[in-house]
């Protein structure tokens, strides 16, 4: 892996933005996102990435290859909760598991944008059928650890878990990318060229500000997270960099695409902490949201942007 990659990562100042936040809650200061603030970045960033993926994407050409990447990428929001869930219940209960299995299957948009610029940087360009996969791999996720806690848990819940796989299907986050994306693919380029300045000259800074949200939600969750001891730690760390590598490898079984591999693999590692709790707070409240929000938020997600990105640029590139 080239060092100069992973310090590079380390002085991006979207990520440093990201450990503003950690600090700014750790010496008690009042800076904050407005939540109604928070929410416009959030939909800000589906939005753009959905846009630019449409845009991507009515230029693209369809091959068994490109399906074959798909394929993959769904495959990986329905194979990792299944293992993830069988790990977890050795230390966690039914509910804990299934909730963390579900965010480890799921993905994370900012970590799919953030690795959009890594891959900009690189001077390797986005397809538009990615941008896609990362929104079709929400829900199966949520969807099979739902079904993991029905069939291990409480069979009382089973109404209520009905209503969270309605959510996960017509989630906001999912339903803003999917339909920026339809709209990106009808728009004509001179009809997009009028709104490129807000999807895309302003992009990085709206994703700066977002992590420094982030950071401050990450910062005021640590202490309850470090109760739960080494082994969600070591879960949070270790699970995303295995699931990266796993499938980094794998997918030069359908593409030798490097943008393509390195995507993929980025979003096999990523952990839900949007669309994910939302739906498990409504379908098993019993899960503790103290727990695999931190993981997910507060270990994972900064592994990824750090450690994760130039480690899986160097597997694609070099394998």
């Amino acid at each position: 892996m080239n060092v100069d990659l992973v310090l590079n990562n380390f002085t991006n100042p979207a990520f440093l933005f990201f450990l503003l936040g950690i600090v700014a809650v750790q010496l008690r200061s009042d800076l904050q996102i407005p939540t109604t603030s928070s929410k416009f970045l959030s939909l800000y960033l589906l939005f753009a990435i959905g846009f630019r993926g449409g845009q991507e994407l009515a230029h693209e050409h369809f091959s068994w290859s490109v399906v074959g990447v798909i394929g993959l990428g769904l495959a990986s929001a329905v194979v990792i909760p299944l293992y993830s869930f069988f790990i977890l219940r050795r230390r966690l209960n039914v509910y804990d598991a299934g909730a963390v299995a579900a965010s480890y299957g799921s993905v994370s948009a900012v970590t799919f944008v953030t690795a959009t610029l890594f891959l900009e940087s690189m001077q390797q360009s986005l397809h538009g059928y990615m941008v896609a996969t990362m929104a079709m791999m929400e829900a199966p996720a949520i969807i099979v650890g739902l079904l993991l806690i029905n069939f291990f848990g409480d069979r009382a819940e089973r109404v209520r878990k009905r209503v969270a796989i309605h959510h996960a299907l017509t989630n906001g986050s999912v339903l803003m990318v999917l339909g920026s994306l339809f709209i990106g693919l009808l728009a004509t380029e001179k009809q997009a060229a009028g709104i490129r300045p807000f999807t895309n000259d302003i992009f990085q800074g709206f994703l700066a500000l977002f992590l420094l949200d982030m950071g401050v939600a990450t910062g005021k969750n640590l202490k309850a997270f470090f109760k739960y001891g080494w082994f969600a730690l070591l879960f949070a760390l270790l699970m995303p960099l295995i699931n990266g590598v796993v499938f980094a490898y794998m997918s030069g079984w359908f593409t030798d695409v490097v943008s393509d591999r390195f995507l993929v693999s980025v979003l096999a590692a990523s952990a839900s902490y949007i669309a994910v709790p939302a739906a498990m707070r409504i379908a098993v409240p019993k899960a503790n949201p103290g727990l695999f929000l931190p993981m997910a938020l507060g270990v994972t997600f900064p592994v990824n942007i750090t450690i994760g990105l130039p480690l899986y640029y160097a597997l694609v590139s070099n394998f």
